[in-house]
C-alpha cells in the first residue's frame, strides 16, 4: 500500500490533484480520506458559538482518529469515515464506510501539521496556488457550499484563513517531497505523480 498525503492552502486546488491522480490510476484502486470529515463535531455550540470557530488551526481536527482510520486502513481494514456538514458545524450520525486500496490519499489543508501522520505517508505533496487565485476560490465555495454572506466570507479569509496560512500550512511546505505550483493546472507535475505511483505498484507487485 502507498499512502500519499496532499496539503496545501485552502482553496490551492488540492481536491483537483486528488481528482486527476485518481482519473489516471486503474478503477477501485484509489482510497481518498479529506481530512475535513474530520473536524471535532461542534453541531452542539450556538450559532455565535459556531461562527468563531477557527477551521483553519490544527486544534479543529480530530486528528487521533484520522490517524487510527489510516493506520486500519494501512493494515488492509474498512473504516468508518464521519460526514461533517460545515453550515450545521456537526457530523452526521451517519458514516461512510472505506474499503482500503493499493493507494490511499489523504488531504487537507493541515495534515502536514501532525508529526505522527506525516510520518506515516509514503510521499508528500504541497499544492501551491497564488494567494489571490486561493481567495476568489475561497470566496466562491463559502458563498456557494457554506452558505456564508459575501461580506462574511472576506471577514472570515482576514480573520481564520489568511493568518493560519501563515502561521500553520506555508510552513509545512518544508515538509513536501514534491511542491506542485498551479495546482490542477499543472498536468506535468500530476503525470509524474501519477508516474511514480505506477512505478511504486509495479515494483511492489514484483
Amino acid at each position: 500500500m502507498l499512502l500519499i498525503g496532499i496539503a496545501g492552502g485552502s482553496g490551492s486546488g488540492k481536491t483537483t490533484v486528488v481528482r486527476k491522480i485518481v482519473e489516471s490510476l486503474p478503477e477501485n484502486s484509489v482510497t481518498v480520506v479529506p481530512q475535513d470529515a474530520y473536524y471535532f463535531d461542534n453541531g452542539h455550540l450556538t450559532q455565535e458559538e459556531k461562527e468563531k470557530i477557527n477551521f483553519d488551526h490544527p486544534n479543529s481536527i480530530e486528528f487521533d482518529l484520522l490517524i487510527e482510520h489510516i493506520e486500519k486502513l494501512k493494515r488492509g481494514e474498512s473504516i468508518e469515515m464521519p460526514i461533517y456538514d460545515y453550515v450545521t458545524c456537526a457530523r452526521a450520525k451517519e458514516t461512510v464506510k472505506v474499503d482500503p486500496h493499493p493507494v490511499v490519499i489523504v488531504e487537507g489543508i493541515l495534515i502536514f501539521t501532525n508529526e505522527k501522520l506525516r510520518n506515516l505517508l509514503d510521499i508528500k505533496l504541497f499544492v501551491s496556488t497564488d494567494g489571490d487565485d486561493r481567495l476568489m476560490r475561497i470566496i466562491r465555495r463559502d458563498i456557494q457550499e457554506r452558505g456564508r454572506t459575501y461580506e462574511d466570507a472576506l471577514t472570515h479569509y482576514e480573520k481564520f484563513v489568511k493568518p493560519m496560512h501563515q502561521q500553520f500550512i506555508e510552513p509545512t511546505k518544508l515538509y513536501a517531497d514534491v511542491i506542485i505550483p498551479q495546482g490542477g493546472s499543472n498536468q506535468v507535475a500530476i503525470d509524474m505523480v501519477v508516474s511514480r505511483i505506477k512505478y511504486n505498484q509495479l515494483h511492489y507487485q514484483k
